[in-house]
């Protein structure tokens, strides 16, 4: 069986973070369909009611039905599962910096709130994600975030800085009032033998599909 990690704030909810070797929905909950969606980089969310049909376009999914597994893809960005298990609400969101700039987590949040949760009742989970120490951005893309954003910057070499991706999440969840935030705190980039990054195999000139996979799913019911 692969590697599955998995968060303490999401304890009781059938929930999973791959490593480079994949995840099955055995690993997570057996028997459960998977539902995926056209990844866009946009803070678009689609309440999932159903397995099948043709893959809709997004980057972040609720549902509040039993034994459906949500399932996202990253290899550097951050992947996030929500879970608001006293009304029964889970999510999972794709989110890079285009995406949480856009609002995909706050959205997700709202999607949330529509089928019956609380924010202050949910517990975010960021999985392995690429780490500010390894995250090299310039100028340009430092002025795409608002002033009050420079706390994410860190300097680096002469013309670029370090940006901190998990923490512009984790900010983004706080000020939006989630309950409860955890990071796994994992490079993407730095651990090569655990994970598929993106931004490392373009450096290094190697094929770049590789993605880890993230699932949530809400069990059955007794």
């Amino acid at each position: 069986m692969a590697e599955v990690l998995t968060a303490e704030a999401l304890a009781g909810i059938p929930h999973g973070f791959s490593t480079r070797e994949g995840l099955e929905s055995a690993d997570v909950l057996p028997g459960a369909p998977l539902v995926k969606l056209k990844q866009v980089h946009s803070a678009d969310v689609v309440v999932m009611r159903e397995a099948g049909g043709e893959m809709r376009e997004g980057d972040a999914m609720v549902t509040d039905r039993p034994c459906l597994l949500l399932g996202i893809v990253t290899a550097d960005c951050a992947p996030v599962l929500f879970a608001d298990v006293e009304a029964g609400v889970v999510g999972a969101a794709h989110a890079g910096w285009k995406g949480a700039r856009a609002g995909v987590l706050e959205a997700t949040l709202e999607a949330m709130e529509n089928l019956g949760a609380d924010r202050v009742r949910i517990s975010a989970a960021i999985g392995p994600t690429i780490a500010q120490a390894s995250y090299e951005v310039d100028e340009a893309f430092r002025l795409q975030f608002e002033d009050a954003d420079e706390r994410f910057f860190a300097p680096g070499r002469e013309g670029h800085m370090q940006f901190d991706l998990p923490a512009y999440v984790a900010h983004r969840l706080q000020v939006a009032g989630t309950g409860r935030i955890a990071d796994l705190a994992l490079d993407t980039y730095a651990d090569e033998a655990r994970f598929h990054s993106y931004r490392r195999a373009t450096h290094s000139g190697e094929p770049t599909q590789g993605r880890q996979f993230s699932a949530i799913a809400l069990p059955a019911p007794d």
